[in-house]
């Protein structure tokens, strides 16, 4: 293991600054739990239910009749009776 973590701090040695950003970046996100935790999930292999199947044509359909726009984030508010400035207040 000792080469092999000398011969990356030589490679990195070696990188341009706008490469070396983008290998920290990396490293990152390697380290990140969450990250990880994604890259050694197992993979869903669970056939998809009918149910599961009709769910996701009626949301492309609703997609669809809403010129392929979601709702926005006031109009989830104004459902509420807030509004932006009422939901940036709260979070402080």
């Amino acid at each position: 293991m000792a080469d092999t973590k000398e011969h990356a701090y030589e490679l990195i040695d070696r990188l341009p600054p706008t490469q070396l950003s983008a290998v920290v970046g990396l490293l990152e996100a390697m380290l990140d739990p969450a990250s990880l935790a994604i890259a050694n999930a197992p993979l869903d292999d669970e056939p998809e239910t009918e149910q599961e199947r009709q769910a996701v044509a009626e949301s492309k359909a609703w997609f669809q009749q809403h010129g392929g726009q979601g709702i926005s984030h006031e109009e989830v508010l104004a459902d509420f009776g807030l509004t932006s400035n009422d939901f940036k207040k709260r979070k402080d």
